[in-house]
């Protein structure tokens, strides 16, 4: 018999309106909107404190990726000149090195003869050149005979401390 009660016949071209389970509740305190006679836009206005928060918001984005970006060109810029210093340094290494090797072949024995006969027109000495000369063997220094006393000088207070275990012993 339940079953006849939905299968009854509507004159209507329309369905029946069915009630919804929950009614929304009107808030008694909202404010009435108060119309202005022109026709309000479908479209809801942004209020401007929501303006004002997405624009906070984007410029404190930029901020921060501005520091992140000037850090990091900070940091490549420290390590170019640091690599410029290792450069400059390496090419120092190699010059020192090239200057080593130019002063040990400058003072050897043979190159030195070479430069002096060339460039000065020197000659090595004859025997009739030479002179000798006989030095007594004596020593010319004389160590002093006398002893010379050093004494320190105490400050008052390292006497007061001698007063005082002179006096307990």
């Amino acid at each position: 018999m339940a079953y006849k009660q939905y299968m009854k016949y509507q004159y209507e071209t329309s369905p029946k309106k069915l009630k919804p389970e929950y009614e929304p509740r009107k808030n008694p305190y909202a404010k009435k909107k108060k119309s202005t006679g022109k026709k309000q836009s479908q479209k809801t206005k942004i209020q401007p404190k929501s303006h004002l928060k997405a624009v906070i918001y984007i410029l404190l984005g930029f901020t921060i990726l501005f520091a992140i970006s000037y850090r990091n060109s900070l940091i490549t810029e420290s390590f170019d000149k640091k690599e410029t210093l290792k450069k400059e340094l390496s090419s120092l290494q190699k010059e020192n090195a090239q200057t080593k090797i130019n002063i040990q072949s400058s003072l050897n024995l043979s190159n030195i003869e070479k430069a002096a006969s060339s460039m000065l027109g020197m000659k090595k000495l004859d025997e009739s050149q030479k002179v000798y000369v006989n030095l007594p063997k004596k020593d010319y220094v004389e160590p002093s005979s006398e002893q010379v006393l050093v004494t320190e000088e105490k400050g008052w207070f390292e006497e007061l401390i001698e007063k005082i275990t002179s006096c307990i012993l």
